[in-house]
């Protein structure tokens, strides 16, 4: 398809692990992040609205988030530096409802994730720094932000956090309530 290779994640339905084609020489390289054409190709038919950009430490958690009303797909990539990237299912009539699936995402690799409308998403800084881009489908709305708890033991991400440290969440994540308490979205 183009310059992309799309794989479905085949443990839940809706997600994409997205491999650009590299063009490099002693220059540098170049490639496309995204094309519309190719997605829709791919099946993936979305207009996004709204690019984010983010600097982390190592160490930093952002998430697990999602808007209960304008609902956002996300295509996350890492423009320098490495993150462990995550997406829960909370889509109440899915057949994967609660279940997570995870990726490491490289500024070397180049490699990109899509997350559909219907998943709580975060990540975790494992380099020094990362900065972290994303394009969504909807626009954020404040009165709609909402969250679950990082560690809720009932989804038990495996975030790779090194034995015998915390990882720095802000003080609103660590507010976010528990999986079953959760206020989900509105389809």
């Amino acid at each position: 398809m183009g310059n992309f290779v799309f794989e479905k994640c085949n443990d839940i339905d809706g997600l994409y692990l997205i491999q650009p084609r590299v063009f490099g020489d002693e220059r540098g390289y170049f490639l496309e992040t995204y094309n519309y054409k190719d997605f829709k190709e791919a099946g993936l038919d979305m207009v996004f609205v709204q690019d984010n950009q983010s600097s982390s430490t190592k160490g930093v958690l952002r998430g697990l988030h999602y808007q209960k009303n304008h609902t956002q797909g996300k295509l996350v990539r890492v423009l320098s530096g490495e993150v462990y990237d995550v997406a829960v299912d909370i889509r109440k009539d899915s057949k994967t409802y609660g279940q997570w699936f995870g990726v490491t995402l490289s500024a070397e690799k180049k490699n990109m994730f899509y997350i559909p409308e219907g998943f709580a998403h975060g990540f975790y800084v494992l380099s020094d720094t990362a900065e972290f881009a994303y394009k969504c489908t909807d626009f954020y709305d404040p009165a709609s932000e909402a969250g679950i708890m990082w560690n809720d033991p009932t989804i038990g991400v495996k975030w790779p956090i090194l034995s015998g440290t915390e990882p720095l969440v802000s003080e609103k994540d660590g507010k976010h309530p528990a999986f079953s308490n959760a206020i989900y979205l509105n389809y």
